[in-house]
């Protein structure tokens, strides 16, 4: 299966491209209910108990950062999984595809949790925060997953299973 992913693939139609981004948004739109609700759930429960009193203070100082980074993590999760079967039909080696995912949420977690605390932090909705960093992470990770995870793999597990 290596080989294969290596193989330059067949390039993809206007269409099937638009397609695919369609597919992609859609996926994502549920990893987006995933991270509103959980973000939510967490977010006011913290408002109306003393829940999270057993984490250190400074770990919930900011509680944007920490509920931003549980909702991100169990929306993550689902549009992996979701997107690598549906969206890009992929062969590719699992776990190879999860490092590389993985390596973009290194860069991608700790730059928007920084913004999205020196914004609640100055006064905007945390609420208003998630949407603009929501929009960003779909944007950006669509390219990255696109371009740099599934490059050389879209439909290849249409393909595989159509040989046999």
């Amino acid at each position: 299966m290596s080989e294969e992913n290596n193989k330059p693939q067949e390039k993809l139609s206007k269409k099937e491209n638009f397609l695919m981004v369609l597919k992609f948004v859609f996926c994502s739109t549920g990893a987006g209910i995933i991270q509103t609700v959980s973000f939510t759930l967490l977010n006011e429960l913290s408002n109306r108990t003393d829940i999270f009193s057993f984490l250190p203070e400074k770990l919930i100082n900011n509680e944007y950062g920490l509920f931003y980074f549980v909702a991100l993590t169990l929306s993550v999760l689902f549009n992996f999984t979701v997107n690598r079967k549906f969206t890009f039909k992929s062969a590719a080696n699992i776990p190879i595809a999860m490092l590389k995912v993985f390596g973009y949420y290194c860069v991608f977690t700790p730059a928007s949790i920084w913004w999205g605390i020196a914004l609640t932090n100055i006064g905007w909705n945390e609420y208003l925060v998630l949407a603009f960093t929501m929009l960003i992470n779909l944007s950006t990770e669509y390219l990255f997953t696109r371009f740099v995870v599934y490059r050389n793999s879209v439909n290849t597990a249409v393909k595989s299973n159509e040989n046999k």
